[in-house]
């Protein structure tokens, strides 16, 4: 249902538990007229050339990616129904600005993450469900400080390095990174670059729609997004690596490819196809462990 007209737009608010995730929305002008919100576009590959009302009060986010222009009234007018704006790439592989008038109307997930992150063993636990979200099975008993656990991670995700290059048919001869030199990597790990890079974008466009806190990691610790990137390594083995390793595979085959471009296209693919960024809010909520319809006053 759409709530037409200004009036009555405060009285009819819906709560975000209530509403559909995201929107998105490219090449075309989003403003409001006769006091709806409405996106004309000349055609995308999503849409047909168009106006379309766009039923805001019923969305948490609209991600708006390239060749989208949105009028200061349009922005108005989701602030005040609160509902977020974010700025993205493609597909959501990369993240330029957020606008989250007031953040979510429920505040469970931030003060459920700090109270976890807060408690030394509940951290631990956290990092162990997340270890076990990654590998696919629960981790041994023993390993409940972070030094042992990263040492279970670098076995395992070395034969999955192993297996994608078995699997692709790609030169695999470790991870190497110089980030003063970036472009002197070989193909494969400029590839993984490019990758982790779009999905650092995409966790952070989860983190900033579930109103968490990207400074308290769990694993990651030092950075201002480390809460993002503790989200986009829950993917790095399902999704990450395999675009990597599938995007080195053509462009060794088709020199006139571009690795970083066939990277983040394929990325881009991936992430609408499989919906990897409502896969990663999901997580975020099973991590928190956090009803939708508990009490978050």
């Amino acid at each position: 249902m759409v709530l037409k007209g200004r009036l009555g737009l405060e009285t009819a608010r819906v709560p975000h538990a209530d509403r559909h995730g995201l929107m998105w929305l490219e090449r075309g002008r989003l403003a409001v007229e006769d006091g709806n919100l409405v996106f004309t576009t000349a055609g995308n590959s999503q849409l047909d050339a168009g106006a379309y009302e766009i039923p805001f009060q019923q969305i948490s986010s609209l991600l708006l990616g390239p060749g989208t222009v949105i009028s200061h009234d349009a922005l108005r007018l989701l602030a005040r129904q609160q509902t977020g704006v974010l700025a993205v790439g493609s597909k959501g592989i990369r993240i330029y600005a957020a606008s989250m008038p007031f953040g979510p109307d429920r505040s469970a997930l931030a003060r459920k993450q700090a109270r976890l992150w807060n408690d030394e063993n509940k951290r631990v636990d956290v990092i162990r469900a997340m270890y076990a979200y990654r590998f696919g099975e629960s981790l041994p008993d023993y390993a409940r400080d972070i030094k042992s656990l990263r040492g279970i991670e670098g076995k395992r995700v070395k034969k999955v390095y192993e297996r994608l290059a078995s699997q692709y048919g790609v030169e695999w001869n470790g991870r190497k990174f110089d980030r003063s030199n970036p472009d002197d990597d070989d193909l494969i790990n400029r590839a993984i670059n490019h990758a982790v890079t779009a999905a650092y974008a995409a966790a952070q466009i989860a983190v900033a729609v579930t109103g968490t806190i990207p400074q308290l990691g769990f694993i990651h610790e030092s950075s201002g997004r480390a809460f993002a990137l503790d989200i986009a390594d829950l993917f790095r083995s399902s999704v990450i690596l395999p675009i990597a390793f599938q995007a080195a595979k053509q462009v060794s085959q088709n020199k006139s490819l571009d690795i970083e471009s066939q990277t983040r296209k394929l990325a881009g693919k991936t992430f609408q196809r499989d919906q990897v960024i409502p896969d990663m809010i999901d997580q975020i909520k099973e991590l928190m462990d956090v009803d939708d319809d508990s009490d978050n006053s």
